[in-house]
């Protein structure tokens, strides 16, 4: 089973990324693509750009600590920090991965039960993914004519998708997986790590259920919007980089970070493939050509990634200098 889920873990989403860059950028002239970032590209622009992918990890960082609070764990906040810097770069190489890594990391510096750190994780996913929808269905009402361009373009249409299923199949697609679920209920419970997969449930579910009982609730919700307004202007910024994205004003930002926001849920290394696509697409939806948006594209996903490589090579070396809980262990910082 081990180079089974190695292949499916690791290779696989390598290859999906992959594939698909390879399919964008077949036949580019790549010398070309470098002319632009060295002699077209203002620089000035894409270094602003950075402390705000560094401050929306930062402020990650900050209200995992203050989810924590209520189920009993008290990580220091630069732990906290340097696991949201190490989990992005391990997302990496492992798709999702960093949600594990970062509670492991809390885990062995400041022991923090991982069941319950997993549960804050889902908290803030669940969060998270609330509000993303509430801005694209603000975005979709502002740019409703574009984003149906981008489904005509893309050949997306939910309708024909579902059209594909009779009541009956719908049926037998609900039945067979509750009957999964049942079997493997039936399964856990025959093998000895039944108990312990309870357990470790029951901690991810306390920590589900503990945002209700965070201490600032208007600081954890300033927390989480000044997320995603620093992720948006980390993207955002780097529009002015290039004479052909400057003045394409802030609503088709909004709408590019939007889709590739969704686009990331593919799991690929940092999104590597369907954002590139994603965003492509949609920037030529707003007139800019094709070549262009190519270059856009693989330039700042490319930069940016350098920075989330930078952030946890810095984390991982901060944290051989920090002292484990429990040893050596000091002032809390």
């Amino acid at each position: 089973m081990k180079p089974i889920n190695i292949i499916i873990k690791v290779l696989m989403p390598l290859l999906l990324g992959a594939g698909i860059l390879y399919w964008m950028y077949r036949g580019e002239d790549w010398q070309t693509i470098l002319h632009v970032m060295t002699d077209e590209m203002d620089w000035t622009w894409m270094l602003l750009s950075f402390p705000f992918g560094i401050l929306a990890q930062m402020l990650r960082g900050w209200r995992w600590r203050q989810a924590l609070e209520p189920v009993g764990e008290h990580p220091r906040t630069s732990v906290s920090i340097h696991s949201i810097f190490l989990s992005y770069a391990a997302s990496l190489v492992i798709p999702r991965v960093g949600e594990f890594t970062r509670c492991g990391v809390l885990k062995r510096y400041d022991n923090v039960s991982f069941a319950k750190a997993l549960g804050t994780v889902v908290t803030e996913r669940a969060i998270d993914s609330l509000l993303v929808m509430g801005i694209t269905a603000l975005v979709l009402l502002i740019e409703m004519s574009t984003f149906g361009m981008f489904f005509r373009k893309t050949g997306t249409n939910i309708e024909s998708i579902l059209s594909g299923f009779s009541w009956a199949g719908y049926l037998v697609v609900g039945v067979c997986a509750v009957a999964a679920l049942i079997l493997l209920h039936f399964l856990l419970r025959k093998l000895s790590i039944y108990d312990k997969v309870r357990a470790t449930l029951s901690g991810i579910w306390q920590g589900v259920v503990s945002l209700k009982d965070v201490a600032n609730i208007p600081l954890f919700t300033f927390f989480t919007i000044g997320i995603w307004v620093s992720y948006f202007l980390h993207y955002y910024l780097t529009f002015f980089c290039f004479p052909f994205t400057a003045d394409l004003g802030i609503g088709c930002a909004l709408v590019t970070f939007i889709v590739g926001s969704i686009a990331v849920i593919v799991p690929t290394p940092n999104g590597a493939g369907p954002w590139h696509f994603a965003v492509k697409t949609m920037l030529i939806l707003y007139g800019v050509a094709d070549d262009k948006a190519l270059y856009f594209v693989l330039i700042v996903h490319t930069v940016q990634t350098m920075l989330v490589v930078a952030l946890g090579v810095y984390a991982w070396l901060a944290l051989n200098f920090t002292a484990v809980k429990g040893r050596n262990y000091g002032n809390e910082s």
